[in-house]
């Protein structure tokens, strides 16, 4: 029987989609989707959502639309497991779970909120105005996102993967605490396909609302799209003058979506003096050709939204039928059993006390590190980086050994450095005064014995 990876892709259920979501996002998931090896979870991530945007209304039509868009745009509900995230009560519970074993100081390093902290420390205000829960929380969640599934691979922009590697380690914490010799949770791995589209807007920029560059998917149907495409900025050379198609942003739009010959003949016909208003025309008609089935498909889905229901809440039973039973194994793990069977549980089943531990993981560079994490959880060194996962292993293993009379050094700003043979193995994480030093070297040389000792 062939082995299908699973791969989870998460939709923010915030504003409209544009041209440029479908080619960067929509298109090549479908696609993917549709591959016999790939197991696909597509789901509206509707909490997220709550983060950004308090209006009630826009939330539930932004609901409403993106899952149309989705469908108009070909997305087999029948063949993916397709549903929002707020119809799963399992993902909250697990989010809490994990909430309570995940250190403050892994949220406070979250890009999101270290961005919030620096534009208020810019402004003069106290460093957590405006920052909510949902905000310094929301690795978390999409940590219970991805690992409620199990997913093999989650697909992400380059902003969203240290987020990856949060849910790697918080899995990490949970197998080794938890797990008794099992792996409870698989752990993600990252995908940042360098080659998806990234449309150019109106103006050349990449194409984004907060630019206002956008052209739209459906929204306004055929006259907007065709009034938008008529805004594309170009140079002033006349009808009959040799365009430079390659550094005009018109030819990258038509290019994303023609086929190869197509392509070659705008290109010539451009290079031979095209004029630009013929050529507008050109790439609104490859458009429409494209999107018009599919915004009459959206357009017939938007006016029947029980329709949509209705898929959304078939999908909800399909990620239930897993996240239901799989839940169940999470609360035994904890301790949050069935009464009768924790009393009369033997003695002997008792579990060990928590110790400190290496946690490796491999950057999106290929390169692999590791941290070593006390058994209270505090975060004591990062390694710096190895080429391979023997190299940081055998660290890991010299370091249980090292003298610390030797071995540690002090550096300037008050954080140390782990030197083995002459080379910096190691350093210390958030230490910034005598003091934070002294108190990681104790717990640092309690944590050293606790690994020997094992």
């Amino acid at each position: 029987m062939m082995k299908r990876t699973r791969v989870l892709t998460g939709i923010t259920t915030t504003g409209t989609p544009h041209l440029g979501n479908y080619a960067g996002a929509l298109r090549p998931a479908i696609q993917a989707s549709e591959r016999a090896d790939v197991d696909a979870f597509f789901f509206m991530a509707d909490y997220h959502a709550l983060i950004k945007c308090d209006d009630p209304a826009r939330v539930a039509r932004s609901r409403l639309e993106i899952a149309a868009t989705w469908l108009a745009a070909g997305l087999d509900y029948e063949k993916v497991t397709f549903y929002r995230q707020s119809d799963i009560p399992e993902i909250p519970e697990l989010s809490w779970i994990l909430t309570c074993m995940t250190p403050k100081g892994l949220m406070n390093r979250a890009h999101a909120y270290k961005a919030s902290v620096d534009q208020n420390t810019a402004k003069g205000v106290e460093i957590d105005d405006g920052v909510t829960m949902g905000l310094y929380s929301y690795p978390i969640l999409m940590a219970a996102d991805i690992l409620m599934f199990n997913a093999h691979i989650v697909p992400v922009g380059k902003d969203q993967v240290q987020h990856l590697e949060m849910a790697r380690d918080i899995a990490q914490r949970f197998n080794h605490h938890y797990g008794q010799g099992r792996e409870y949770f698989v752990l993600p791995d990252v995908q940042v396909d360098e080659d998806v589209a990234t449309l150019p807007g109106l103006d050349g920029r990449k194409m984004s609302k907060s630019y206002g560059n956008t052209i739209p998917l459906f929204e306004g149907g055929r006259k907007e799209l065709k009034a938008a495409i008529a805004r594309i900025q170009t140079d002033s050379k006349l009808p009959g003058e040799p365009k430079d198609a390659e550094n005009a942003h018109l030819f990258s739009l038509y290019r994303a979506f023609a086929t190869a010959e197509q392509t070659q003949q705008f290109k010539k016909a451009l290079e031979e003096g095209l004029a630009w208003g013929q050529a507008k025309e050109d790439l609104f008609n490859l458009l429409e050709g494209i999107l018009g089935p599919m915004r009459e498909r959206y357009e017939a889905l938007m006016a029947k939204p029980q329709d949509i229901e209705d898929i959304l809440q078939a999908g909800a039973v399909k990620a239930r039928a897993y996240a239901s039973p799989f839940i169940k194994e999470i609360r035994e793990a904890v301790g949050l059993r069935n009464t009768v069977v924790a009393v009369t549980e033997p003695k002997a089943a008792k579990k060990s006390a928590k110790t400190a531990r290496f946690v490796s993981f491999r950057e999106t560079d290929g390169q692999f590190k590791f941290r070593l994490v006390a058994a209270n959880g505090q975060e004591l060194l990062l390694s710096v980086p190895f080429a391979n996962p023997k190299d940081a292993g055998l660290s890991t293993k010299a370091m249980t050994q090292m003298d610390m009379t030797s071995a540690v050094q002090v550096r300037a700003d008050e954080g140390v450095d782990i030197v083995i043979d002459g080379q910096v193995m190691a350093s210390s994480i958030d230490v910034k005064t005598a003091a934070e030093r002294e108190a990681m070297l104790a717990l640092l040389a309690e944590s050293l014995a606790q690994l020997n000792a094992e």
